[in-house]
């Protein structure tokens, strides 16, 4: 899926501008995004950070090789990151990794 179409299935609406600015700046700075952009976790999970109305939301992403960003989901932070969302970061991540090709979004040509 898409950058587009991943954030207009997943984040509210209200949100949807500000979370694709954040998913193009992850794609063009990568590893380079520090706080208070960008944080990591543990076990290779970072968040993304986006924030309205002092609401926090969180995107959760990892990265496979030096050049690609996978994000795994979303939350509303209230507090700390739930351990059970990182968990299913890593979950997916090693899904991810089992098998990258089934996994990744390729534009048609």
């Amino acid at each position: 899926m898409s950058i587009a179409g991943m954030v207009r299935r997943y984040c509210p609406r209200r949100l949807q501008d500000k979370c694709y600015l954040r998913l193009e700046r992850l794609g063009e700075m990568g590893h380079e995004l520090r706080r208070p952009e960008a944080d990591f976790l543990r076990d290779g999970i970072y968040e993304r950070r986006a924030s309205r109305r002092g609401v926090h939301y969180r995107i959760l992403y990892f990265f496979h090789g030096a050049m690609a960003a996978v994000v795994s989901h979303g939350v509303v932070k209230e507090g700390a990151i739930p351990p059970n969302e990182i968990d299913r970061a890593i979950e997916r991540k090693q899904r991810f990794e089992a098998n990258p090709r089934r996994h990744t979004y390729r534009e048609e040509d």
